[in-house]
């Protein structure tokens, strides 16, 4: 079978999944979980595949014109590089881990087979989106992915914060889509073409006559699907929806592919210097912001949410001082611990009885009672504060890395501010990074909230897929540094020793500091329960969750405490800490900027449609309504009366005719 045939395998047998999962649903429920699990298993092995036949060599390319327009031509095209190919592994990998762990995380939940077929077309559109050679196509999976996100999200449809979540997710990102929709058909206008190639060829050519409008329009619609500033609101409103659904949009579709989307275009940003030093304050911004909100957060999947676009802040760092190289190696890494850190939230949420959103300062003694939770989220939190050996250390070092050589003059074609902005944004990141991620751990594992009732051992389908991913956690970014570069255009990909030390010397200050401040205030104040503890019955955790967040409890009863004084977060942040728990008043800047007129002018169009133009509708009927009113009321049914009225007009008549006649 040649390489063509199985690269569009790839995509094809997820959504052949998710078709077969949404027939059989009702009619053979037995073949839900075979249907979810193996096309995304043989997915990820056919992805291997191609991975291992391009083997970083030329890109493979292979088209089919879709229908004649006219104009710009639309192709079924296929541009897999090393890029392409080692994404698409990442993204069933994932994906697969997503599907196994879901048939014992939601095993009692009634709409597992609507959910577990969304998350097949999940996983499709967003390889259909790395594997796509024409940008049309690719906007097909672009597009796939938003709405699959909102049903996902909202899959807990029945409470009104998941409601609002998925809502929020879907409009948000449509407000970016809309430019980058017109920057699509404006770069295709100047190119001839929606072939990546060959739009790749008239940006090396020339061609393009507005690349800093293009650039800018497309990197709207990158802001809103990667969650960053300043669309990234909705990320973590999203953490509503159910916790695998959390890992599979974080770590290797939605918010993964504005990334990648920019590193397919990389050459046509660089045409730009305006939308490179753009896209590295839209990084710094990002970057810095997101891990001073993390800081605040008590909920542990929120943590993890401004965590993501803080990563993605990395990324796109990286391509904003032009390597690509780095951004998706941060990119690969950042997706193994990541997922691992998400499904590891989920079987705490689990243990710990609390709901969706869940709760640090209720979190007591969940070393012993969730050891496979416990140890593999420790290496995915060591990996994502960037200490050596884990992956993260890697990876991010090749982001600071390539920012410094842009910034002591090794790169020609990037501007130097760029550099700056995100060598300096990505030191303060690390240190903050290491400093939330140790918050994190320390209430989680080591935090004094109420014990709640043991749910018993996880299902092997959950804590199996957690090791599984702890493997590359801890091993990709000491193996992928020395072979991803033939992969990757051949960039160098090594840490170099200045921002090796740098970057983790910040990070052990970052934690060091957090851990002493959090001795500081466990001894100076103890938690205080308000109320007794219920426990909750025996359910699989998506059913806890999904109580637990219908009725705004902790899922193992109602109990309340005093605000948390032991978190070191709120003696790190001093006075920020209130500001920075609700994401520094964004969602309140853009009611009042967005909502709020919308809503007035709404308000006024309902008053004059209501006072002005149903005044005249009512006044054009009342007229005919007062005559027909009139002729009624002469209308008396007395011949007598009809007689007399005869006689009379025919006299008035005589009288005027006389007269007419008299005066001729």
């Amino acid at each position: 079978m040649t390489t063509t045939t199985l690269a569009v395998l790839v995509p094809l047998l997820p959504f052949l999944g998710a078709i077969a999962g949404l027939l059989l649903g009702r009619t053979a429920p037995g073949f839900v979980r075979p249907l979810a699990v193996l096309p995304t298993l043989a997915s990820v092995v056919l992805a291997a595949t191609v991975a291992a036949r391009q083997g970083g060599d030329r890109a493979l390319d292979a088209a089919t014109e879709l229908t004649p327009t006219g104009s710009v031509p639309i192709e079924l095209a296929l541009h897999i590089d090393g890029f392409a190919a080692l994404t698409a592994v990442l993204v069933g990998v994932v994906a697969s881990c997503v599907q196994i762990y879901s048939t014992g995380y939601l095993r009692d939940d009634p709409r597992y087979p609507s959910y577990a077929a969304l998350v097949s077309l999940f996983t499709s559109a967003m390889l259909l989106v790395v594997y796509s050679g024409d940008l049309m196509v690719l906007l097909v999976g672009w597009e796939v992915m938003g709405i699959c996100s909102y049903f996902l999200v909202g899959h807990y449809w029945e409470t009104p914060e998941a409601r609002a979540a998925s809502l929020k997710a879907f409009l948000v990102t449509k407000l970016g889509d809309v430019p980058f929709l017109i920057g699509l058909f404006a770069l295709a206008a100047d190119a001839g073409s929606f072939r990546i190639t060959r739009v790749l060829g008239a940006v090396a050519n020339g061609g393009i006559e507005h690349p800093t409008l293009i650039a800018l329009l497309l990197l709207a619609g990158v802001a809103g699907k990667s969650a960053q500033f300043p669309l990234h609101t909705w990320l973590p409103d999203a953490m509503a929806g159910p916790t695998p659904v959390s890992a599979l949009i974080h770590a290797a579709t939605m918010v993964a592919a504005g990334v990648y989307f920019v590193a397919r275009l990389l050459p046509l940003f660089e045409a730009s210097q305006a939308a490179m030093i753009v896209l590295a304050v839209m990084a710094a911004v990002t970057m810095a912001g997101s891990a001073l909100a993390a800081l605040a957060q008590d909920d542990i999947k929120r943590v993890l949410a401004y965590s993501t676009i803080g990563q993605l802040g990395y990324m796109t760092g990286a391509l904003a001082v032009a390597d690509r190289g780095a951004a998706v190696f941060h990119l690969l890494s950042h997706g193994a611990f990541k997922a691992l850190l998400f499904l590891a939230a989920g079987v705490i949420i689990h243990a710990a009885g609390t709901n969706s959103l869940a709760a640090m300062s209720r979190m007591s003694r969940l070393r012993d009672r969730v050891p496979d939770a416990y140890w593999t989220m420790t290496v995915a939190l060591l990996a994502l504060a960037a200490i050596p050996p884990f992956s993260g250390f890697f990876s991010k070092e090749a982001v600071l890395g390539v920012a410094e050589h842009v910034v002591t003059g090794h790169t020609e074609h990037t501007p130097a501010a760029a550099g700056w902005i995100v060598l300096l944004a990505g030191l303060v990141t690390a240190l903050l990074t290491a400093a939330y991620a140790t918050r994190l751990w320390l209430l989680a594992f080591r935090g004094h909230g109420a014990d709640a009732p043991d749910h018993g051992r996880q299902p092997l389908t959950m804590t199996a897929v957690l090791w599984v991913l702890a493997v590359p956690s801890i091993a990709l970014g000491g193996l992928a540094f020395r072979t991803l570069p033939d992969w990757f255009d051949g960039h160098d990909l090594t840490p170099t020793l200045t921002t090796s030390v740098l970057g983790t010397g910040v990070a052990l200050i970052g934690g060091i500091v957090t851990y002493a401040a959090w001795r500081h205030t466990t001894a100076a104040a103890a938690r205080v329960p308000l109320g007794a503890v219920a426990a909750h019955p025996e359910g699989d955790a998506g059913q806890v969750e999904a109580e637990a967040i219908a009725t705004h409890k902790p899922a193992y009863g109602d109990v309340a405490y005093a605000p948390d004084p032991a978190d070191p977060g709120r003696l790190l942040l001093g006075p920020l800490h209130r500001h920075a728990a609700v994401g520094f008043h964004l969602d309140a800047v853009y009611s009042a900027l967005f909502v709020r007129p919308v809503r007035a002018g709404a308000s006024l169009v309902a008053f004059l449609d209501r006072e002005v133009v149903e005044t005249y509708v009512r006044g054009a009927g009342a007229l005919p309504r007062w005559l027909g009113a009139a002729v009624r009321r002469a209308q008396t049914g007395n011949v007598q009366t009809y007689v007399s009225a005869l006689l009379a007009g025919t006299v008035v008549l005589a009288v005027a005719v006389v007269l007419v006649a008299t005066g001729a």
